[in-house]
């Protein structure tokens, strides 16, 4: 068994660009984890129809974005569209290891050997492999898997980084997004579908 266990909750959504935008802004403005959430339940700012499914969709959108340094969470608020999609997809793979390795293990392996189709079997291999040495992966309920996937796969597409054919899509990174991530989380640029060598001349 490895050291980190994974943590396979990525069921509550995709990459919910406007919740996380809605967020983020509160938190730029307020500085305050706590008196963000407040605000949020209180004035049921992210539009849920039920108090539970606004708490569950707000512990979900705060917990991908306090792994982000502030640069990262500035440049999410001050972006371009397709910046804060990588920004969001950044977030995503600080949040759940399970997708950081599933981007670097598959995706970019596949992208470098220029085999851009993405399939479920390719996650379902993967996902196989990884259950092998994690029982928190082993347990995962059969129709949680498919949700599981299901969502991955969603999030890709918004992030731009997959076609709605399930063709990876080279990640038009800007000098801006791999200034931040560069600075302040290197090894994550592994987790967009982008060439060894753009990321040894970003890194050097």
């Amino acid at each position: 068994m490895t050291e980190t266990a994974y943590v396979m909750s990525f069921t509550a959504g995709a990459l919910l660009h406007r919740e996380s935008l809605t967020v983020a802004t509160l938190f730029h403005g307020l500085g305050d984890w706590d008196v963000v959430r407040d605000r949020v339940l209180d004035e049921n700012l992210l539009q849920m129809r039920t108090s539970q499914a606004a708490k569950r969709i707000f512990r979900e959108v705060s917990g991908r974005l306090k792994p982000l340094t502030p640069a990262e969470l500035a440049l999410l608020l001050d972006g371009a569209p397709q910046e804060q999609g990588h920004i969001l997809w950044l977030a995503v793979c600080k949040r759940y290891r399970f997708i950081y390795d599933f981007a670097i293990e598959v995706v970019r392996e596949k992208f470098i050997r220029l085999d851009f189709d993405l399939s479920y079997d390719d996650y379902d291999v993967f996902f196989n492999d990884k259950a092998e040495w994690h029982p928190e992966v082993e347990g995962v309920a059969e129709s949680t898997r498919k949700k599981l996937r299901q969502v991955l796969f969603k999030m890709m597409r918004e992030a731009n980084l997959l076609t709605q054919d399930d063709q990876i899509v080279p990640a038009m990174l800007t000098p801006r997004t791999i200034e931040v991530i560069a600075a302040g989380s290197p090894s994550y640029l592994l987790a967009f579908p982008i060439s060894p060598t753009e990321v040894q001349e970003w890194l050097s």
